[in-house]
């Protein structure tokens, strides 16, 4: 069991469903020795001075009694309390493993919560000694000791570790080379792709049996939007790898091309102009030079439609002649 955290989904106040990192029992278990060992130093240091006092004559044994039963519980149960309301969820233990307490539906932890939780803490840490936390938390999903669940709350990865944020980007393996250059990756979605990135970044997380279940059902969905599928016997870490990488090595291409031929590109040149056709053979005039008899044309298509037989001289006929010597062909 590693110091990572699981995925969850919450369901807020709005209906919207948010996917979280819940918080595992051996990071909880490191930011609550943290914060055990700061209340036993204030512990230690408020209890030196209560016997300088008592030593010096300004209290008696009773007093002192009260003094040392007031400055524990105050330290055992104020301090978690204290941090986590002033803080929304983060003690110095929490926010030194990156840990915060939120309520059920994703919500900053109240004051009512963190008092229950702290309460909580002497009967299930201090008198139990951690068992029935330890128990709590292995048999919930969300990682919930006693306190989260009479409190309504739970803890997550507020902060993931640094090498997670700085993995590197997924690669092809040799074998898978050609065929991935043969992708269909139009119909791959953005979240699909965000599983399967995720899934590969947790990949020393898990272990053989989740790695193996989570490995078969993200591909089996990018299989569904992408083709065609990996050759037999691929392994379902290098096969989604692969598709990672060449959809990334096909945007990468796509904006390099589009950095030197866009509008706004340094090699860009507006686009050359497509030559200009060439005008039909004019055919000679239909009407002989002046003086001359006219010939009558067969047909004639004008602007309207076909119009065969027309003879040249009717009124509104598209193909009547023009005034004579003027030379003018009608435009076909």
């Amino acid at each position: 069991m590693g110091l990572g955290a699981i995925v969850t989904e919450v369901v807020t106040g709005e209906a919207v469903v948010l996917e979280v990192p819940c918080a595992r029992f051996p990071s909880r278990l490191l930011a609550l020795g943290i914060d055990l060992a700061i209340q036993l130093t204030v512990i230690v240091i408020l209890l030196v001075i209560a016997g300088l006092g008592t030593a010096d004559g300004v209290m008696d044994q009773a007093a002192l009694q009260a003094v040392v039963l007031t400055v524990i519980v105050l330290t055992v149960v104020g301090y978690p309390v204290i941090w986590e309301t002033t803080t929304r969820g983060r003690s110095p233990g929490k926010f030194a493993l990156g840990l915060r307490v939120v309520s059920d539906d994703g919500g900053p932890e109240h004051f009512r919560q963190a008092l229950v939780r702290g309460l909580a803490t002497i009967v299930d840490f201090w008198l139990l000694l951690g068992v029935p936390a330890l128990i709590s938390s292995l048999l919930s999903d969300k990682g919930k000791r006693l306190g989260d669940i009479f409190a309504g709350t739970f803890v997550i990865q507020h902060r993931l570790p640094t090498q997670r944020a700085s993995a590197p980007p997924p690669v092809t393996t040799p074998e898978l080379a050609a065929w991935a250059t043969g992708l269909e990756l139009s119909g791959l979605s953005d979240q699909t792709a965000a599983m399967a990135r995720q899934y590969l970044s947790r990949l020393p997380e898990l272990t053989p049996g989740a790695r193996a279940e989570l490995g078969e059902r993200i591909s089996a969905a990018v299989r569904a939007q992408v083709g065609p599928p990996p050759p037999p016997g691929t392994p379902a870490p290098a096969y989604l790898g692969a598709v990672l990488a060449e959809r990334h090595r096909r945007e990468h291409a796509r904006l390099t091309a589009g950095a030197g031929t866009g509008a706004a590109g340094p090699g860009w040149r507006p686009p050359a102009a497509p030559p200009p056709s060439p005008l039909p053979p004019q055919p000679e005039s239909l009407w002989a030079p002046p003086g001359q008899p006219q010939v009558p044309p067969t047909a004639w298509t004008g602007a309207a439609g076909e119009r065969e037989g027309s003879q040249p001289g009717q009124p509104g006929d598209p193909a009547s002649p023009p005034a004579a010597g003027t030379g003018f062909v009608p435009p076909r």
